[in-house]
């Protein structure tokens, strides 16, 4: 939950890098609450607003984590216009040297 919470923190922060790992916390966080909004929805019979409120509050969250993940990799963040190159770009690791988007840091191990 603390990488989702970083992720929303950071909402407008397109400069840096993301890794790997909180990019995944943050898209499984974002689908279960995604879930979570759309089954509340349906009970109270509102099927997209809830939604629709929800998607909206996290696009640019999303779209800034998914620059600041292409930069890590090494990549331009413009790559997040590409879908399938981002979508295969997630599955890659770090790029384990220092990039000209910001300098590699170890994440701590839990």
């Amino acid at each position: 939950m603390n990488w989702y919470l970083k992720a929303l923190k950071n909402y407008a922060n397109f400069s840096g890098r993301a890794r790997r790992r909180e990019y995944w916390w943050f898209v499984l966080f974002n689908i279960l609450i995604s879930m979570g909004v759309s089954i509340i929805a349906k009970i109270f019979g509102d099927e997209y607003l809830l939604s629709l409120l929800y998607s909206l509050f996290v696009f640019l969250p999303s779209l800034a984590l998914a620059v600041r993940r292409n930069h890590d990799a090494g990549y331009s963040g413009w790559w997040v216009l590409c879908p399938v190159f981002n979508l295969i770009l997630m599955f890659f690791q770090s790029d384990p040297e220092d990039n000209c988007f910001g300098p590699y840091v170890v994440e701590p191990q839990a």
